[in-house]
């Protein structure tokens, strides 16, 4: 049997209510559920949309889930999964409760008490998200949350995303946040963020 795979949806938006939009493409109408945090970067009605989707096939129908971003895919797809009794409709709940980023903030700092708290999500299932997804989402996890709750400066978002692609290349966060200081210590303020990291990957190898 081959599988049907439908990665987006572009075309006009006929449609929204804050779980699920209908986007009409070449005269089809598509209906997609949708966390609350698509909901609120939709356009109005009427105006044109690109709805990133995933397909979820079952014995009774074909359901289509839609996301205003790659980030919202992504971590939908992750929970669907990884995460042991947590299936599209508990996954689309964590979305609309909390944005992705301070999500992944939760988990690399073990926040139990917090994600909890999302409707839909008991403290059982909190532990599980942290238990099973703590070691993917890692440290990264702990220095995006850190920038989203504090507006950095320039230079300081420069270092932390500096940070963020050491540790994406196997870095512990100790030592890509070391690395970092030390090549902005010597390249100064001006210096790009591909120019410090390529300085950074120096000194820390």
């Amino acid at each position: 049997m081959t599988r049907r795979v439908i990665t987006f949806l572009q075309g006009k938006l006929v449609e929204a209510l804050p779980t699920q939009v209908t986007v009409e493409v070449n005269g089809v109408g598509y209906e997609a559920l949708i966390p609350l945090s698509s909901f609120d970067k939709l356009p109005a009605p009427g105006q044109p949309v690109k709805l990133l989707t995933h397909l979820v096939v079952r014995e009774d129908a074909h359901v289509l889930y839609g996301f205003m971003s790659a980030a919202e895919r992504g971590l939908f797809r992750l929970l669907i999964n990884t995460v042991s009794g947590v299936g599209p409709k508990i996954a689309l709940g964590i979305l609309s409760g909390m944005n992705v980023t301070a999500f992944r903030g939760a988990v690399a700092g073990g926040d139990v008490k917090l994600l909890s708290q999302i409707s839909g999500v008991g403290k059982k299932t909190a532990e599980r998200i942290v238990v099973e997804l703590k070691d993917k989402i890692g440290a990264a996890g702990v220095l995006e949350a850190g920038s989203a709750q504090r507006a950095l400066s320039g230079g300081e978002q420069r270092n932390n995303d500096a940070s963020l692609a050491l540790m994406a290349l196997g870095y512990k966060q100790a030592e890509a946040q070391e690395a970092v200081r030390g090549a902005a210590a010597v390249l100064g303020a001006e210096a790009g963020l591909e120019e410090l990291v390529r300085a950074a990957l120096k000194k820390g190898a």
